[in-house]
């Protein structure tokens, strides 16, 4: 991974009084430019906008209660499988699940279209082993700090390394998931369940209403819209969550991770990025007044109904002294 190049000239007059160019760099160098900030809020907003106002044009004519019904379905569904499924549980371990419930959180989280549950895994392992630092996969800042580094480094956080990527080594990061024969035979299963997801909504939507324009509305927003809108909802928190947003708990240094409040709902909690990535195998990861995390309170649902334990929840002093800490690294920046 690149960094900015540093100027030998002006090192060598730098200021004596100046901290040592081999001593410890802040945590940050002051706030994103006003320019970056209206593209980064345009990147993630204008999408949703444009979703939101074809709706009102398709009312009657292609869209209709049943086909947002299915969406709806659809998207809990393969979202949380991804959210409490493969990373919340799959990943970091955050509770213990029965096994018909851990075999039904690979199934539901492969529906999201993301790749099979193994890879998935592997992939994210990875991000957290190297988070923002050469060896993490997506990290958004791959390309320095530079304004055209950090827009190229953004499309790769969010797409790009899907296509130029190395793929992370299943034996290595995932070795108790490769031992797993139910999930091993969920994962040989990708292909299959990707072609469920894509048409059982048509079919839903075919015998509900009766008619083929039930099946072909539905196939195009329970199943076209719905994955389309789930991946650029998952893609924007390897990207913007890595670049944008508030930072009140400490992470090891170079990690970037942040929260963004107006994905919050939407990435069923995914979107407070940061106390995740300070305490990865927390169950919860918007613990703070006011943080809804809806994929906590599936994995509450869950543990009252008694399908999993042992589940992983925020302890206050391990919050504040979380806290405490960037708020040390925060005024060490300052001097």
């Amino acid at each position: 991974m690149t960094t900015p190049a540093i100027d030998a000239s002006s090192a060598s007059q730098a200021d004596p009084k100046e901290p040592a160019a081999n001593a410890p760099k802040p945590l940050t160098s002051g706030k994103q430019s006003r320019t970056t900030l209206m593209g980064l809020w345009a990147f993630v907003v204008l999408p949703f906008l444009a979703l939101i106002a074809a709706v009102p044009f398709a009312w009657g004519w292609g869209l209709s209660w049943v086909d947002v019904a299915i969406a709806v379905v659809m998207y809990c569904i393969s979202g949380f499988g991804v959210t409490v499924g493969f990373h919340r549980y799959f990943t970091h371990g955050s509770f213990k699940a029965k096994r018909w419930l851990r075999v039904t959180m690979a199934v539901a989280g492969s529906m999201a279209v993301e790749g099979s549950v193994i890879q998935w895994v592997a992939d994210h392992r990875r991000h957290h082993m190297f988070s923002d630092v050469e060896g993490d996969p997506h990290s958004p800042w791959r390309f320095g700090e530079t304004k055209r580094g950090l827009v190229k480094g953004l499309w790769h956080a969010h797409i790009g390394w899907m296509f130029s990527r190395d793929l992370s080594n299943k034996d290595r990061f995932t070795p108790d998931l490769m031992a797993d024969k139910d999930i091993r035979r969920v994962d040989d299963m990708f292909l299959a369940l990707t072609l469920t997801t894509a048409f059982a909504p048509a079919i839903a939507g075919g015998l509900i209403t009766w008619s083929w324009q039930g099946a072909v509305t539905a196939f195009f927003w329970a199943t076209l819209i719905r994955i389309g809108l789930l991946h650029h909802v998952t893609w924007s928190i390897n990207s913007v969550c890595h670049v944008y947003g508030e930072r009140p708990f400490a992470t090891r240094d170079g990690d970037k991770a942040s929260n963004f409040w107006p994905l919050a709902i939407i990435s069923m909690g995914e979107s407070w990025h940061n106390l995740h990535h300070a305490d990865p195998t927390c169950a919860r990861h918007g613990a703070l007044k006011g943080q809804i995390d809806p994929s906590a309170r599936v994995i509450w649902a869950f543990e009252k109904f008694g399908w999993v334990s042992n589940v992983r929840w925020p302890k206050p002093e391990r919050l504040e002294a979380k806290m405490a800490e960037q708020r040390e690294k925060d005024s060490k920046a300052l001097v």
